[in-house]
């Protein structure tokens, strides 16, 4: 990959990109892509020496006008100012949008689990903290004038075990949205091993589920099973069926290991023949927790897998995402994690990310940003970590500066990196394996819009790293594209 430098404004009154990126397609092709303009070409060494020349003086767009034209019908030349998404919020957090963390306790055993659930001491979260967030929320939305606040049931075990909580902190918060005239999207991140009773309740009240599921029973029982060694697999099957049964929407979230990773394909489309999800994730499996000795899966396997899986069908092409590859948005946040994001432990501390639910693991210094205050209501919040965490953007970290993937991976997952290196993350497997797929994705962009360039608009909106309907948070339970999700089901 070479980035392209600056243009001499002074030699020429044609502008290029500050920041252009040249990428080798095949032998004697290239792919011409400018991330803040979005806009990308497929180019000849003929068309990429000129631009060189344009960058270093040594030509003119008189010397090639034809050539010259057609870059600026790309948009690669005389294109709009570029400017970096988004701005860091200011002042003290105001979240409209809960994560309760209920608890760390878990009914299954997976082997890879990041959070090792099961393995500690359950803790559970209280009706005063579930209703304080609630609470907290829901103000701050009617604050600020909004229509809607959201609440999300996570946790670092499986957030169902904590089952009279979850009811009664949802009874909770449509009674607080019916006081206050608004309106409440709540969803569930999920294992999927679910009774009837919890199914029919769910599709009756919740606006959405995510659900934990490895595709091919067989790869699902042996890297989800119970703590009896028994697979979980039937459980989940039915759970889905449930769900599609009532119309009821719902993403699969898939964790794929160095032994699942050729059987991929095969597992994707095992989903789309028999379900109907509206998003699949895919992520190789992050090594820590019980995987901490894992096989490293962040591999070329990986990549030739995940491309294998989008040509199994249409369906399976439309719904497959990865979290680091999301062309074309563009933002300068992975995910809420810089943008105040609110999620709430068992013990009741506000974390950014809900991978960082027990204060006592590594790293918890720098996400756990808040506590409930001394008063009856509201929560206090550390001003030197949020402000950290609101930094952490891409424009900010040295390792991405070169790469053409920046301001759509946007740095990818702090919890991630700080892992692989705390003192100074210089890129991992998941950097190969985003560029792989990002550059998919624009050589896709570019062969639907007629084969030889693409041309994005600005007015496309980047992605909402503080919005759980539009966070691409590793976790799968949330999608970067807008997508319109029912009013309320049940009492709502």
């Amino acid at each position: 990959m070479t980035p392209l430098a600056q243009i001499a404004t002074a030699i020429t009154p044609s502008r290029l990109p500050a920041e252009l990126y040249v990428l080798p397609v095949g032998e004697s092709d290239y792919l011409v892509y400018a991330p803040l303009l979005r806009a990308a070409l497929i180019a000849n060494a003929a068309l990429v020496r000129f631009l060189r020349e344009l960058q270093t003086g040594e030509a003119t767009v008189d010397d090639e006008p034809e050539i010259a034209d057609f870059l600026r019908q790309c948009g690669i030349l005389d294109g709009d100012e570029e400017s970096a998404p988004e701005r860091s919020p200011s002042g003290p957090p105001r979240p409209t949008i809960a994560t309760l963390l209920l608890t760390n306790a878990c009914n299954l055993r997976c082997r890879y689990c990041y959070a090792a659930a099961g393995e500690k001491p359950p803790e559970f979260m209280s009706q005063e903290t579930a209703r304080r967030a609630i609470d907290f929320v829901a103000r701050n939305a009617a604050e600020a004038g909004l229509q809607k606040f959201e609440l999300d049931f996570h946790g670092a075990g499986e957030p169902t075990v904590h089952w009279k909580l979850l009811q009664e902190a949802h009874g909770y918060a449509r009674a607080v949205a019916r006081s206050r005239g608004l309106e409440l999207r709540s969803s569930l991140t999920t294992n999927g091993v679910l009774p009837p009773g919890k199914r029919a309740w769910i599709v009756t009240h919740l606006n959405s589920a995510n659900v934990s599921f490895d595709g091919l029973p067989e790869v699902q029982d042996a890297n989800r099973p119970f703590p009896s060694g028994r697979g979980s697999s039937d459980f989940v099957l039915a759970t889905l069926r449930h769900f599609d049964r009532f119309g009821f929407q719902y993403s699969i979230r898939m964790t794929v290991t160095a032994e699942s990773a050729p059987r991929l394909p095969q597992s994707v489309a095992f989903l789309c023949r028999r379900f109907r999800p509206r998003a699949i994730q895919v992520e190789p499996l992050y090594r820590m927790g019980r995987g901490r000795d894992a096989v490293n899966s962040e591999t070329e396997v990986f990549i030739e897998a995940y491309r294998a899986a989008r040509r199994t069908s249409h369906k399976a092409a439309r719904l497959l995402r990865f979290s680091g590859a999301r062309f074309p948005t563009v933002t300068q946040r992975f995910c809420g994690a810089a943008n105040d994001n609110f999620c709430v432990s068992p013990r009741g501390n506000v974390s950014a990310c809900h991978e960082v639910a027990d204060e006592r693991q590594p790293w918890a210094e720098r996400f756990f940003y808040g506590r409930p205050s001394a008063e009856a209501s509201g929560f206090a919040f550390d001003e030197p970590v949020y402000t950290a965490l609101r930094a952490h953007t891409v424009q900010h970290l040295d390792h991405c500066g070169g790469c053409f993937a920046k301001w759509s991976c946007a740095g990818d997952c702090h919890h991630k990196a700080l892992h692989w290196d705390a003192a100074e993350f210089a890129g991992a497997g998941r950097c190969d394996v985003i560029r792989a797929l990002t550059k998919d994705q624009i050589l896709e962009k570019i062969a639907a819009s007629g084969g030889v360039f693409w041309k994005g608009t600005a007015s496309r909106p980047a992605i909402a790293a503080r919005c759980p309907s539009v966070n691409p948070c590793c976790d799968g339970r949330n999608e970067f594209e807008r997508r319109p999700r029912p009013a309320q089901r049940g009492h709502g």
